[in-house]
């Protein structure tokens, strides 16, 4: 049996550790490897491969957004990765959907890459029944997938609604996030992974692994060194933003002007 793979995540150390591993089995040929959603799209309809490694949590277009744009009914076998995503392994575990929690071990991939061959002994790519499952687990995601619009945070003795439209960036501190206003800052007890699923993927972007931005209050995107680039706000915050996060943001940007 040979087996074609794609590899999918916005993380370039998790994404060449599948591809390594990949790379050991003789059974699978690595048909490539991207590191956002809108190339995972091209690149699963050019390619047709057999099996899929998708990342759930990617800049601009998400993992999901990229089933909910091939469609379940064509996806290929699909193995989803995701971080602290606990919801989202509840949904795959309670539909016997495949799934990675980074970081996993060998002996993990090792048991969920034997579990997708099996499945895909009898016919390439997703059969009904697996269709199916990957239906119904998003179906449980997208249950609890309602972006926000405001987010309640304490201001000394009382509570007050945020419109998130207002929130220029977010910083995770721990297990607390800051929600940097133009004229304030706000500390909230959420993790930064749980924060960002609950917002809406067309306007936030996750530029760095401690950093999420509104990409409508983005002035411009300057070069620095080693493949890097800075973003500017509006309200003249600068962060860093890696090439592949800038790649992705770019791609949003255009999909956004032919809306």
């Amino acid at each position: 049996m040979s087996l074609t793979a794609l590899v999918i995540d916005e993380e370039p150390i998790a994404r060449h550790a599948v591809v390594r591993l990949l790379r050991e089995d003789p059974d699978i040929e690595v048909a490539g490897e991207c590191g956002d959603g809108v190339s995972a799209v091209a690149a699963i309809r050019d390619r047709s491969p057999d099996l899929v490694f998708l990342d759930i949590q990617m800049p601009a277009i998400t993992g999901l957004d990229v089933v909910a744009t091939i469609g379940a009914a064509r996806m290929p076998a699909t193995i989803f990765v995701t971080a602290y995503e606990q919801f989202a392994v509840r949904a795959f575990e309670a539909n016997a959907v495949d799934y990675l929690v980074k970081p996993f071990s060998r002996e993990r991939f090792a048991e969920t890459l034997r579990r997708a061959k099996q499945r895909l002994l009898g016919a390439r790519g997703a059969d009904a029944d697996t269709t199916a499952r990957i239906m119904q687990a998003l179906a449980s995601l997208q249950q609890r997938d309602a972006y926000l619009e405001r987010l309640p945070v304490r201001e000394k003795e009382r509570v007050v609604l945020v419109d998130v439209d207002d929130i220029v960036w977010i910083k995770a501190s721990g297990n607390t996030v800051r929600l940097h206003l133009a004229d304030r800052v706000h500390e909230v007890r959420e993790t930064m992974s749980a924060l960002a699923a609950r917002l809406d993927p067309r306007h936030f972007a996750r530029v760095h692994r401690s950093a999420i931005i509104n990409v409508r209050r983005v002035k411009d995107i300057h070069p620095w060194f080693n493949g890097y680039h800075v973003v500017t706000m509006d309200t003249g915050q600068q962060l860093r933003m890696s090439r592949y996060q800038h790649e992705a943001f770019l791609k949003l940007a255009t999909l956004r002007r032919e809306d």
